[in-house]
């Protein structure tokens, strides 16, 4: 693809729209028979190459000598006309690992089973794998952890992890797979609470010897389960398992109980018992004044006109749990005595900039509470009373993408597959375009840890248009953070501006694409980029001028000159031209190859 960069052309842009389209034409003219390989040797290519990695004991009967559809007849393999259907390869003591880029070219797969092998690793990226409906991997020894890459998996009905080596916590996202009829987790090292699973067709459950910790939600579904299924988790508790849970810390309440019994930490620090407790008793009053006064000093605020769903007793008085500290402040989640979750964010009173008064601050709020967007978090509510200030949001149960990106996937695990990366781009463009075009504000703030994943896994961003409210110099206070600051707002007398929000987007597409934190994003040549990025996805399947198109994008966006940057309403255009381009390719190809395959 050439290049689409020429930085010193103010027709920058519109060339590169133009070769955008030039470009569609041209991959449409290169789909001839000539120039791609038959359908049948694309699986049993993805076969083999399994094989090589995977069957170091050669246990598996795969020749690549076969020709045609022979390849249907190998051990374990069904097809369905000239696509692999069903593969079961379990009980054959295979020993290797699952390499990326082999199985999950099988695209019209709808049975896999590796069970009961020695397989090793990460279980590698599965979102190509949209047809599949049973994955059964246990009895294996699979390490990392479950891989995001599930949860675009909609038609899933029996999932089978059990017995592995397995780490992390189970993500709320498997709520999400309604058609989910088995589910077994057993026997690996999964830590943090059980999801509220609530799907009627889950019938069989399993999430035994772990290292599972909270209480067990007490959802329709999950009572229907034995405690059997839920047993050798020590740290668990609840009705389902009849063990009783500790009373859970009020969002503004008392610091967390001693973990020792209160008489034995006492005697270990060579304190009195009773002047321990007296000391908990008034602490305890303390909060219960301080909640006093907040309740009298102000008043929860519900945005767009929207009628109170909670009062701010209620919030006060509701759980919390500490999701992260960022630039502005501190983010819990709080759950609520009806079981309604919200996220709080409590902005410091420090960083906020010397004009944001409590007028500036209500008219803001009362703005941007009014932004309504599939790819916004909704802003419910605000609070602000002396000097506490918190702004409450739709809690999104999926966790960030940076999370998607960095803090779940093991250190040997590839970047997501670009379709992945090409449906978060344009759900983020989405939410960003809206903001700059329908309401001429400037998010500010743009960065993986911002943009949420919501119930189906779409990208929501969060954090929006608060840079107006705080002093800029707090957004270099993180590494990684600065390294999403477009050039020209890196002069503290510069603030944020629609352009350096491109700037932002195409770092975080870059992150996107590459798996590697802003920080570690070299400066180098358009030309030079694409290698690199090429040789950091190892795209050996065929998605190398795919990728290309998104690249050319996040460069393009990320350029020093904020001039030459296009605006998002234009990043939304080329995105979706390269759907138009892909779709375009793959009917191509389906039709060539049908034809192919008949003749």
């Amino acid at each position: 693809m050439p290049n689409l960069i020429h930085s010193h052309s103010h027709l920058f842009l519109l060339r590169l729209l133009l070769i955008l389209i030039l470009t569609s034409t041209a991959h449409c003219s290169k789909l001839t028979p000539r120039h791609l390989p038959p359908l049948l040797f694309t699986d049993a290519t993805a076969l083999l190459a399994f094989k090589r990695n995977a069957d170091v004991n050669n246990r598996l009967h795969f020749s690549p000598a076969t020709r045609g559809l022979r390849f249907c007849a190998w051990e374990g393999v069904v097809c369905n006309g000239a696509k692999v259907e069903r593969l079961i390869l379990q009980d054959l003591d295979l020993r290797g690992f699952w390499p990326p880029n082999t199985l999950t070219r099988l695209d019209q797969l709808r049975v896999l089973s590796l069970q009961n092998n020695s397989l090793t690793g990460p279980v590698p990226d599965l979102t190509s794998l949209s047809n599949l409906k049973s994955l059964f991997l246990d009895h294996n020894h699979f390490t990392g952890s479950l891989p995001p890459s599930l949860f675009f998996l909609h038609r899933l009905r029996n999932l089978d992890f059990s017995h592995n080596n397995l780490s992390g916590s189970i993500s709320t996202a498997f709520t999400n797979l309604d058609r989910l009829h088995t589910l077994r987790l057993a026997s690996n090292f999964l830590n943090g609470s059980i999801p509220p699973f609530n799907q009627s067709s889950l019938k069989i459950f399993d999430v035994s010897a772990n290292n599972l910790s909270g209480a067990i939600p007490l959802t329709p579904t999950l009572l229907r389960f034995p405690a059997s299924s839920f047993a050798f988790n020590p740290n668990l508790c609840g009705e389902i398992i009849r063990v009783q849970c500790r009373p859970s810390q009020p969002f503004f309440g008392p610091a967390a109980p001693p973990t020792a019994p209160l008489g034995q930490s006492a005697r270990g620090h060579g304190v009195d018992a009773a002047a321990v407790m007296r000391m908990e008793m008034e602490r305890e009053l303390e909060e219960k004044v301080k909640r006093a006064e907040v309740a009298k000093s102000g008043s929860l605020v519900f945005c767009a006109g929207e009628a109170q769903v909670y009062t701010l007793e209620q919030l006060m008085k509701g759980s919390a749990e500490l999701l992260g500290r960022g630039c502005l402040g501190t983010t819990y989640k709080a759950v609520l005595d009806n079981r309604l979750m919200v996220t709080v964010k409590r902005l410091d009173a420090g960083k906020m900039a010397a004009h944001a008064t409590k007028e500036v601050f209500e008219r803001h709020m009362e703005s941007v509470g009014g932004l309504r967007h599939p790819n916004l978090v909704p802003l419910r509510a605000y609070f602000q009373a002396k000097q506490e200030r918190l702004i409450i949001y739709d809690f999104q149960p999926n966790g960030s993408l940076f999370s998607l990106i960095h803090g779940s996937r093991s250190s040997r695990a590839r970047p997501l597959h670009w379709t992945s990366c090409l449906k978060i781009a344009e759900d983020v463009a989405q939410g960003l375009a809206f903001i700059h075009q329908a309401w001429r504000l400037v998010h500010g703030n743009l960065k993986s840890s911002n943009v949420l994943l919501g119930p189906d896994f779409e990208a929501c961003i969060t954090d929006y248009c608060l840079s107006v409210l705080t002093q800029p110099s707090i957004f270099d206070e993180d590494g990684d953070s600065a390294a999403y600051r477009a050039p020209e707002t890196r002069n503290p007398n510069h603030h944020p501006t629609h352009k350096s929000d491109v700037y932002a987007y195409g770092v975080l597409l870059l992150e996107l694409l590459t798996g590697k934190f802003p920080s570690e994003l070299p400066f180098m040549a358009p030309g030079d980029m694409s290698s690199w990025v090429r040789s950091i996805r190892d795209d050996n399947g065929g998605e190398d001028g795919r990728m290309d198109m998104l690249l050319q994008v996040a460069t393009t966006c990320s350029l020093t000159s904020p001039e030459q940057r296009p605006t998002m309403w234009q990043v939304l255009k080329m995105l979706q031209e390269i759907k138009e381009i892909v779709l375009l390719e793959d009917t191509g190809e389906l039709e060539l190859r049908t034809t192919d395959s008949m003749s």
